[in-house]
């Protein structure tokens, strides 16, 4: 009798996390036999728990979540290039063999933040801003890369140092990895960016960006055309994604990145290239109570 397989989401806190719903959703759709929980690890904890699953050979997958995806960088034993790039990872998957299991990190961030870019009509090569300096906001520097972008403004309360130094990502090294230049910038200068960029990716917590909703409201700068993706989605809209779309603007939840990514989570965890990919990214859409594409 074959084993379930099992995959999970990591993360601290992680019990707002949807990641359950949409993965659950594709695999009952594709008849994989699979469970998917969500999973609270520290930081601290995190390297000795996935060893810990290498002896179990039902796990197939971790999805990873902040604040540990650096710290998860570090922890397995290879990296696809794109997250040996970005220093950052959100998805492991499992390789069991005769010679024991290889864990591989891979990124599907940057996946998801394009196609939910492009699906809300953003345009190619666009000024972007990106808000915190994190995990999160290296996978958006790349994002804004694959969109066409050769410099990219961070705005950030701090720059803390590299992935290797505390678990802190750093968006300059990898902006100059994928050869985009990376200019960082105070935080009080954030407000006056976003009221003229043609993109802005928000990394931050939730209720992160609160205080800069406020500012740019009172700058009262029109946005129409451009695109606002708050990667926080509960609540929603955030306060900055609701003065956005009071400018004019379009905006853009964290739940049609999440979409976006777990696709290509799915795509990996199942070795399925899906054969009706838009039956698939409906089921889940469906799942999250987002529209159909």
């Amino acid at each position: 009798m074959s084993v379930r397989k099992r995959a999970a989401v990591l993360g601290h806190p992680i019990g707002h996390s949807r990641s359950p719903q949409l993965h659950r959703a594709a695999y009952d759709f594709l008849g994989f036999d699979c469970s998917y929980d969500a999973i609270d690890v520290t930081e601290e904890a995190a390297a000795d728990f996935a060893a810990a699953l290498r002896t179990q050979p039902e796990w197939i997958g971790l999805s990873v979540t902040m604040p540990l995806k650096a710290v998860m960088a570090a922890a397995i034993d290879r990296l696809d290039p794109l997250a040996e790039a970005l220093g950052v990872l959100n998805t492991v998957t499992f390789g069991h063999g005769p010679e024991g299991t290889v864990l591989t990190g891979w990124n599907t961030d940057v996946t998801g933040l394009v196609n939910a870019l492009r699906h809300a009509g953003a345009a190619e090569a666009p000024r972007g801003v990106i808000l915190g300096a994190g995990g999160t906001a290296c996978a958006a520097v790349a994002a804004l890369a694959r969109m066409g972008c050769t410099t990219v403004d961070v705005h950030a309360r701090s720059f803390r140092g590299s992935a290797g130094a505390g678990g802190q990502a750093d968006v300059q090294q990898v902006g100059a990895r994928l050869g985009v230049k990376v200019d960082l910038w105070p935080w009080d200068d954030a407000a006056a960016a976003c009221a003229v960029a043609d993109v802005v990716l928000c990394t931050l917590p939730p209720r992160g960006a609160d205080a800069l909703a406020e500012q740019l409201r009172a700058l009262g700068a029109a946005r129409a055309g451009a695109v606002l993706l708050d990667a926080a989605y509960d609540p929603w809209p955030s306060r900055l994604a609701a003065a956005w779309e009071s400018a004019g603007g379009t905006i853009v939840p964290g739940l049609e990145m999440l979409l976006y990514q777990a696709v290509e989570q799915v795509r990996l965890f199942t070795g399925s290239m899906f054969r009706d990919e838009a039956s698939v990214i409906n089921v889940m859409c469906d799942a999250v109570g987002l529209p159909r594409r």
